[in-house]
Formats: C-alpha cells, structure tokens, sequence
C-alpha cells in the first residue's frame, strides 16, 4: 500500500452520513484507475445496487400438496403440480 494514502472523511450524497474512504481503498481505487472518489456510503451503495437489478416476476400458485399460497419466480405449467416452498422439498425427488 502506498504509504501517500491517509484515511478520509466523506459524506454520502444519498443519505448525509459521514463515512470513512481509508487509505487501503484509496490505494485499490487508484490501482483499478477510478478517477474519482466513492460518493455513496457503503449501506447507500448496496442499496443502490439492490434497486438497479432487475426484478423478477412473481407468479402466485396454490401449492399442490397443502393449498397454501406461495409466490414462484416461474410461469407455471397448468398440467404439472407445483409446490408451495414448505412442500417443495418433499416432492423434489418426483419432479426431476
């Protein structure tokens, strides 16, 4: 690490917190060429990041074995059982 480096104190463009950009930061910023300083708190970023990823449709589904309601990440097939994720487990087996 180069011994130029000293931590900064910095304040979050999203939420107005302070946070720390150490110097092990600073030097892995200026070894990867980023130009410019972090402008996000690192809660801020994950969030930000979180919010950026695309959205998967949710499909709600009677669940086969108990009747539960359950949400899937999948269109499901009218001719195939789907489960809830409680029972899903238990028929796993069946449906490979």
């Amino acid at each position: 690490m180069d011994n130029n480096y000293q931590d900064k104190t910095l304040v979050c463009r999203d939420c107005g917190a302070e946070f720390v950009f150490s110097a092990g930061e600073q030097a892995f910023y200026a070894e990867r060429g980023f130009a410019t300083e972090p402008t996000r708190c690192a809660q801020c970023r994950r969030e930000r990041k979180e919010r950026m990823k695309p959205q998967r449709e949710m499909y709600e589904i009677i669940c086969a074995d108990c009747g539960a309601v359950d949400k899937i990440p999948f269109e499901p097939l009218h001719d195939r059982p789907v489960y809830c994720s409680k029972c899903y487990p238990k028929h796993k087996h069946e449906l490979a």
